[in-house]
């Protein structure tokens, strides 16, 4: 239990039930008139979904534990992505649902932030940008390459992003893992 004079960013609440919350802001509130208050801006872990909820001052809340460590990704298998504990060797086998849109970046011996709470994966987080190779891409026209324009391209993991027309099958570009977009070529 922590108060809500206590709260941080990232502090993880257990709120409506059991349900867990990031605080992704928080402001402490001193009315003129009345009593103090904290505005907070929370994110549900699972979901994504952000709300406003205001709390008293003083108010008790209940904190989650949350424990992120970086796992290396191994292999699938079936519908599981088995990780790897780098510093005890253990394995463990996370669901396609809790790995979500980073499976569209993820190949064997990438590292990631697995995040869990009492036993259990929430989510599965990449470093903000990953470095693939091109599996398929057509080749740009000759016209086309003043133009700025782009083109579909298949990673190594199987994902489709759009790249410019300069770029050719085989090399090694950097990804952004949130938006997908292509951030640049990457020199060998």
């Amino acid at each position: 239990m922590a108060s809500t004079n206590d709260l941080k960013n990232g502090m993880v609440l257990k709120l409506d039930g059991g349900q867990l919350w990031s605080v992704v802001e928080f402001q402490h509130v001193k009315p003129g008139k009345g009593p103090a208050f904290v505005r907070t801006k929370l994110k549900h872990v699972l979901s994504g979904k952000v709300v406003d909820k205001t709390f008293n001052a003083g108010t008790k809340v209940e904190t989650a534990t949350i424990d992120r460590r970086d796992m290396q990704f191994s292999y699938m298998d079936g519908e599981y992505f088995v990780f790897m504990d780098m510093q005890t060797y253990d394995q463990l086998m996370v669901d396609k649902k809790a790995v979500g849109d980073a499976a569209n970046f993820l190949i064997e011996g990438f590292t990631a932030s697995v995040a869990q709470h009492e036993g259990e994966v929430l989510y599965v987080e990449l470093p903000a940008a990953v470095e693939l190779v091109i599996e398929h891409t057509d080749p740009g026209v000759q016209g086309d390459r003043s133009t700025g324009g782009t083109k579909p391209a298949r990673l190594e993991t199987g994902h489709e992003i759009q790249v410019p027309l300069f770029v050719t099958t085989g090399e090694k570009i950097k990804v952004d893992t949130r938006t997908s977009d292509y951030l640049g070529r990457v020199n060998s």
